[in-house]
């Protein structure tokens, strides 16, 4: 059987703006890879993430530089051997499970689980701004059962406190995407267990959160860019309580079904979460989720628009893919 690969490259206007504690963008740019055969197609999307060192040039090439090997009948095991994990083995690999569930005949959710996949709770993402900014965003969403609140500044705890006065009944995640410091990071970590939130993403710089496993962690630590793949989990256990599961940083699905399963039997809860991406990005992630504690897939509601078929999503939930989005 001969497969041919394409790669394009689109951009989604995000609806207003997206911030984080390394800066601001207003458009997803993502690289979408198509594998064709026997007249089905499998489609995969990644998000370039340039803390990271990606681009979407070099994604690109990566991802046409596999073409031949794929083309010969490369399936997803050899992948995992002759790509590095991130957004360019994400995408081909998702396409893979996509043109296999095809192929096949059988639902890519069928072929993870004997049971039919529900819909989650997830997340959503409130961007990092002045305090009073945070809280009317957090406003006009105060309804929905999980948030998500960006920061990661010398001085966040007007921030947590404006959004937890703006969502009282509301579970929040606080994500500083490592912009805290080993001087700042108890008086934040003290406020945050006052402010009930449950959570705290990746607080200090990948490689200079040692601190975590020397002091006490009133809040539960999840690590984020201190995780790429299964191989990195061991070396956190005494600093990190949770890992978020991103298919982009993993290299795929194959791979982050391999993580979350290694997370589980070293004690980690599980968070599954993404890049600012559409549907397409989304799917397979969602299936990957079915039994996290914590689900952070709200890309496409980022978007001004999204890629039609999208996913679902109704009130705090997100709902499983249409095969015609993920086999």
């Amino acid at each position: 059987m001969v497969r041919h690969l394409e790669t394009t490259v689109a951009a989604f206007p995000i609806a207003g703006a997206f911030t984080i504690s390394r800066g601001s963008k207003t458009e997803a740019r993502v690289v979408t890879c198509t594998i064709s055969a026997d007249g089905r197609t499998g489609m995969g999307e990644c998000v370039p993430y340039g803390r990271y060192g990606e681009t979407i040039e070099s994604v690109t090439a990566a991802i046409e530089a596999i073409a031949p090997r794929i083309a010969a009948g490369m399936d997803r095991s050899e992948l995992q051997r002759e790509m590095p994990v991130g957004a360019a083995r994400n995408a081909v690999d998702c396409a893979l499970w996509d043109l296999e569930a095809k192929l096949s005949g059988q639902t890519a959710a069928s072929r993870l689980s004997e049971t039919l996949p529900a819909p989650l709770t997830t997340a959503y993402t409130i961007s990092l701004a002045e305090p009073e900014a945070m809280a009317a965003q957090t406003r006009s969403v105060a309804h929905r059962a999980l948030l998500k609140i960006k920061v990661g500044t010398e001085d966040d705890e007007s921030r947590l406190r404006a959004v937890r006065a703006a969502a009282p009944d509301s579970a929040i995640i606080a994500d500083a995407n490592e912009g805290w410091t080993e001087e700042n990071l108890q008086r934040h970590l003290q406020i945050a267990a006052r402010e009930r939130i449950g959570l705290i993403e990746q607080p200090l710089p990948a490689g200079k959160d040692g601190l975590l496993a020397r002091i006490p962690r009133p809040v539960a630590i999840c690590a984020d860019e201190s995780v790429h793949h299964t191989r990195d989990l061991a070396a956190l256990r005494d600093r990190y309580d949770a890992v978020n599961i991103k298919l982009d940083k993993t290299g795929g699905l194959t791979e982050a079904l391999l993580m979350r399963d290694e997370a589980r039997r070293l004690g980690f809860q599980i968070m599954v979460g993404c890049m600012v991406g559409t549907s397409l990005a989304m799917a397979p992630a969602v299936l990957l989720a079915q039994d996290a504690d914590f689900v952070d897939l709200d890309g496409p509601l980022l978007l001004a628009r999204d890629r039609e078929p999208g996913l679902a999503y109704r009130d705090s939930l997100v709902f499983p893919p249409e095969a015609a989005l993920c086999g």
